[in-house]
């Protein structure tokens, strides 16, 4: 596992100490769920950017064709 150093100004400090006591779950805890989560989000935008136009291309132009497909 490797280890990353970030600079947090006082008030994200403060806001994620809160955090911590309030959940009971580490710093880091939250911070690598962030991170995480922010790693997926991106992930998923790239996708969708990429499978929207192939999607169109089929006439599938709303989530309810979609979920025609896939039920």
């Amino acid at each position: 596992m490797s280890m990353l150093t970030l600079r947090i100004d006082d008030k994200l400090d403060q806001q994620l100490n809160e955090l911590s006591k309030a959940t009971g779950k580490s710093r880091s805890d939250i911070a690598r769920e962030a991170i995480k989560s922010q790693v997926f989000l991106t992930r998923l935008e790239a996708l969708r950017a990429k499978g929207v136009p192939m999607a169109q291309a089929q006439g599938i132009l709303t989530d309810e064709d979609v979920f025609a497909l896939v039920s």
